[in-house]
C-alpha cells in the first residue's frame, strides 16, 4: 500500500491516505490495491484459515442461497489442515462435515437472506437482524393469511415433531402442517418456514446432497455468550471490517441490513482496534495486519481466482466497484434478477463470468468481459484443478 505523508492522527488509530501520485502530483486512487487489500483480508489469498468453522468466523456471515456455491466459497478460503495452511485448499466435504457437526449453521441471520454463521453466532445475531425483516414481511404474511395463531399452531406442530433430536427436510416438515390443518398452498410454505427460523425456533442442520433437514435450534445451538447490545454491535463491525476491510460504514450497513446509527455505535465500540484508511475522500476501516497479510501473499492476490456465484468478494459490499466495472453489472447479475454469476478475477477485478465445463475433463466455460490479459486463462486451468468438489 503506498502512503502519502505520515499518518494523520485519529480517534481509531491511524488514518492512511491510499492512493499513488500522477505526473502531475495529484494524488490517484488505487482502486486494484483496494481490490487486492480485500482478497487478503477474506482469505483468498495468502495463509488460509485452518478450518471451516473458523473460515465462516472470520467472514462472519457467508451468502447461502445457492448451497453448492456456499460450499465452494468456504472450501476457497480454509486450507487441509494448520499444517498446509496457504497451500492446500479444502474440500467441500470438510465444510459439510462442519455443518453436520453442527459447528456451521444455515438461517436467515440478516436481510432475510440465507446465510452461513458460527453456530455460536446465530442466537445473537438473529434477533438485530430478524427485527426489520419481519416488519417487512408483516404485510405479506397478513395478506397469505398467516396470522399468529396460525404461527402459533405451525410452532407447536414443528417443536413436537422435531423435539428429541428428530429433524425433517423441507417436504417434511410441510407435511407435518398440512397434517396439522395448516394450508401450505401458494408461498405461505416458504414465509412459514422463514417466519419460524426468524424467530429462533429453527434453523438448518445436517445436510443431505443440495438440501438440508430443519431442526431446533435450541437443541441445535450451543448457549448463547450474555452480551450487551453495544457489544453485540462492537462485534459485529469488528469482525465484518476484519474479514471484509477495506470497507465503509455504508457497505456494513448495506450487508447486514442494520440502521446506520447501529453501524456507528458498533464503530464507536470496536473502531479503536481498527485501522482507517481514506479512499477518495471516503473514510474505510479494516484490520490494521491486513497490509501486511498481503504484503506476503500479494502475487496470489493479484493473481487468477475463480470465485462461485454470491462470492463474499462482491456481495459482501455496497459498493463493488473496487473488483467491479460498473459497465459490465448486467453481465453478472443479467436484467438484475438477483442471480450472481460466478467469476473470473485477475488482477483484484472481475474479468468475467464461467460456468461449469459440460465435457468430462473439459475446462470451464469462460465468458470474459473484454479481452482476457496475458496468463488468464492458463489461470483459469490451474485454478480448476483445484476447484473444491461439491
Amino acid at each position: 500500500m503506498t502512503l502519502l505523508g505520515p499518518p494523520l492522527p485519529s480517534r481509531m488509530g491511524f488514518v492512511w491516505r491510499i492512493g499513488s501520485p500522477s505526473v502531475s502530483g495529484v494524488t490517484t486512487p488505487l482502486r486494484t490495491e483496494l481490490g487486492v487489500l480485500r482478497i487478503a483480508a477474506q482469505r483468498l489469498a495468502g495463509e488460509r484459515c485452518t478450518s471451516p468453522v473458523e473460515t465462516v468466523r472470520w467472514l462472519t456471515a457467508m451468502q447461502a442461497q445457492d448451497l453448492p456455491g456456499a460450499l465452494a466459497s468456504v472450501a476457497l478460503r480454509t486450507a487441509v489442515d494448520s499444517a498446509t495452511a496457504g497451500t492446500a485448499i479444502a474440500g467441500a466435504a470438510a465444510v459439510r462435515a462442519g455443518m453436520d457437526a453442527g459447528e456451521i449453521v444455515r438461517s436467515w441471520p440478516m436481510r432475510g437472506t440465507l446465510h452461513l454463521v458460527a453456530a455460536e453466532d446465530l442466537r445473537w445475531m438473529l434477533p438485530w437482524g430478524a427485527a426489520r425483516v419481519a416488519t417487512a414481511a408483516a404485510a405479506r404474511r397478513t395478506a397469505l393469511g398467516l396470522d399468529e395463531p396460525t404461527l402459533a399452531l405451525t410452532a407447536e406442530l414443528t417443536t413436537d415433531a422435531l423435539s428429541a433430536g428428530r429433524r425433517l427436510g423441507r417436504a417434511g416438515l410441510i407435511s407435518v402442517w398440512r397434517a396439522g390443518g395448516i394450508s401450505t398452498e401458494g408461498q405461505r410454505a416458504a414465509h412459514l418456514i422463514t417466519a419460524h427460523a426468524l424467530s429462533g425456533l429453527i434453523c438448518m442442520g445436517p445436510t443431505d446432497g443440495r438440501s438440508q433437514a430443519f431442526v431446533l435450534s435450541d437443541e441445535w445451538l450451543p448457549p448463547g455468550v450474555p452480551r450487551t447490545p453495544e457489544e453485540e454491535l462492537g462485534e459485529w463491525v469488528l469482525r465484518y471490517f476484519r474479514g471484509h476491510g477495506p470497507a465503509t460504514l455504508a457497505d456494513f450497513v448495506r450487508w447486514t441490513g442494520l440502521r446506520v446509527a447501529d453501524g456507528k455505535m458498533g464503530l464507536s465500540v470496536a473502531g479503536d482496534e481498527l485501522e482507517q484508511v481514506d479512499v477518495d475522500g471516503v473514510a474505510h476501516w479494516m484490520d490494521p495486519a491486513t497490509p501486511e497479510r498481503l504484503a506476503a501473499c500479494r502475487a496470489e492476490a493479484r493473481g487468477v481466482l475463480l470465485l462461485p456465484g454470491f462470492d463474499e468478494l462482491l456481495l459482501g459490499y455496497r459498493d463493488r466497484s473496487a473488483v467491479l466495472d460498473p459497465a459490465y453489472a448486467d453481465l453478472l447479475v443479467p436484467g438484475s434478477n438477483g442471480m450472481f454469476k460466478a467469476t473470473v478475477v485477475a488482477d483484484g477485478r472481475v474479468v468475467g463470468t464461467w460456468r461449469r465445463p459440460t465435457r468430462a475433463g473439459a475446462g470451464p466455460d469462460v465468458t470474459p468481459f473484454s479481452s482476457l490479459g496475458r496468463g488468464v486463462a492458463a489461470g483459469v486451468t490451474r485454478c480448476w484443478r483445484t476447484w473444491p468438489t461439491v
